[in-house]
């Protein structure tokens, strides 16, 4: 990284900050930029809206890095830091270029929760649930209406008669069993959590839309997606995040190493439970000529405890906003961007040490992938 640049510079108090220093971090290394603008929604500051792209390499390159931030929302501001890192990082984008590589990087793929302290968008969807074949019957969610009537009560805090039906859930079905129900993905509640819409987001065609421009011509993709609420202090899990394949999960593992955890097949040693409609799932769709290697950086932040607390507490806001003052709901949007961002210099220097190490292992492992793919039968 350019030694004049902090490492706390890097992050942003705001949506519209994090997305100034994107901006200017980008032009300032010669990045080729383009702007997504959110129609009909403006920011808590009444800013615009936007997903937007810096581009590093050749035309049409044959290697591509993708790491993208904001899916969630308020996780943004972690994977602004990183984006915003990067771009200064002149060693890493040598490193990118030796190998071939070219980078992309996708800001505030859900700009408005990122501005409005929340973790859903516009429409209260959770954009990393959206991606699904809406023209199949959609993934089933069949304990959620359940746990909604507990976890989202008519009042809050829960009463003791909501924990206890929480309790004996959990007694039923375990604690994983619960945290698969709620976090899962879900459609048949649009007010409730993790909801996953019924149709595709604007950032679902968005994203959509910028992969096909930037990976037409690709033979290897690596898309690197940052969240941050799951796991230890300031540690990032490496959440798999292609199809259930022998060969991708490999190369996966060949490229980050053998930490890259699987969430399904229950699987109960990661952080994260099984999800549907993944982002990273769309590449998959519109770069078909792409090997892929699909990972979810997972920055650990408070205890699950308090972000399960902060999280639900928001959910119950945004359904029930009517019978909740003004400073009650901005108090519990500064407790939810505190759950999945640690405002100290010594988080944010683990995450951006771990961040840079994930792209440098992309640099290493694509550098290889002509010689590999010719020895392929």
């Amino acid at each position: 990284m350019n030694p004049s640049i902090s490492t706390g510079s890097c992050f942003s108090g705001t949506y519209a900050e994090a997305r100034q220093k994107f901006v200017e971090a980008g032009m300032a290394c010669g990045a080729r930029a383009r702007q997504f603008i959110l129609p009909d929604h403006r920011g808590v500051f009444g800013e615009p809206l936007s997903i937007d792209t810096a581009y590093i390499g050749p035309d049409q390159p044959r290697r591509l890095l993708i790491v993208s931030s904001g899916t969630h929302g308020v996780e943004g501001f972690c994977g602004s830091g990183c984006q915003v890192a990067v771009l200064h990082d002149t060693g890493l984008k040598d490193r990118l270029a030796q190998a071939g590589v070219g980078l992309l990087l996708i800001h505030a793929i859900n700009p408005y929760g990122f501005s409005h302290l929340q973790r859903t968008n516009e429409d209260n969807i959770d954009v990393n649930r959206n991606f699904v074949d809406f023209d199949a019957p959609l993934p089933p969610s069949p304990h959620y209406l359940e746990v909604e009537s507990f976890v989202l009560p008519p009042q809050w805090p829960p009463s003791g008669q909501d924990i206890e039906r929480q309790q004996a859930f959990v007694r039923q079905h375990g604690e994983r069993g619960l945290r698969h129900a709620v976090s899962s993905g879900q459609r048949v509640s649009p007010q409730g959590l993790f909801y996953g819409g019924t149709a595709p987001s604007w950032s679902n065609r968005t994203v959509r839309a910028i992969l096909r421009e930037h990976g037409a011509a690709a033979q290897a993709i690596a898309w690197i997606d940052i969240h941050t609420g799951l796991g230890p202090y300031g540690h990032g899990e490496k959440l798999y995040a292609g199809r259930n394949d022998a060969r991708d999960i490999a190369r996966a593992r060949a490229c980050w190493g053998s930490d890259v955890f699987l969430t399904f097949s229950g699987n109960t040693d990661s952080v994260s439970v099984d999800v549907t409609g993944l982002v990273c799932s769309s590449l998959h769709d519109e770069c078909v000529q792409a090997e892929a290697l699909l990972v979810g950086l997972e920055f650990g932040t408070l205890p699950f405890s308090a972000v399960q607390s902060a999280l639900y507490h928001a959910a119950w806001i945004r359904a029930h906003g009517g019978k909740v003052d003004a400073a009650t709901r901005a108090a519990a949007a500064r407790v939810l961007r505190d759950a999945f961002y640690c405002d100290n210099d010594v988080w944010k220097g683990m995450i951006l040490g771990q961040a840079r190490v994930a792209c440098l292992q992309v640099a290493q492992s694509l550098a290889r992938f002509d010689t590999e793919h010719a020895a392929q039968p």
